[in-house]
């Protein structure tokens, strides 16, 4: 059983940065998506970021312009670079992998790491 595991969250003040990882745990195991979903306590769970092998990206437009999404293909690994961060980003973020990036097609999701954003 592929696992994913994200790392880097935080606390970190409105106008900071962080940087999340999430890392599959077996390197011959190829995901066609991989990406970053969040959930605010008492909220739904919420696309945030995905990025396709062949490169292509889709982001929510709550983080577009501050969010930025990229892969190591070779290493199986995922990377979130969240700038410009709002006490409204605070949230858990799972790291997810799939078929294709859409809810229906993703099979693999990581236990999640909080982030908080004080203001």
């Amino acid at each position: 059983q592929v696992q994913l595991v994200e790392s880097g969250g935080g606390l970190v003040q409105a106008g900071g940065s962080l940087r999340l990882s999430c890392a599959a745990s077996v390197s011959d195991v190829s995901f066609d998506a991989m990406g970053w979903y969040r959930q605010a306590p008492g909220k739904q769970r919420d696309m945030v970021a995905g990025m396709t092998l062949s490169g292509r990206t889709n982001y929510a437009d709550f983080v577009k312009g501050r969010f930025t999404i990229s892969r190591d293909n070779a290493n199986n690994t995922a990377y979130l670079q969240m700038n410009s961060l709002k006490p409204e980003d605070t949230a858990v973020y799972y790291c997810a992998a799939g078929r294709a990036w859409s809810y229906a097609f993703i099979d693999t999701w990581g236990k999640g790491t909080l982030v908080t954003v004080s203001s």
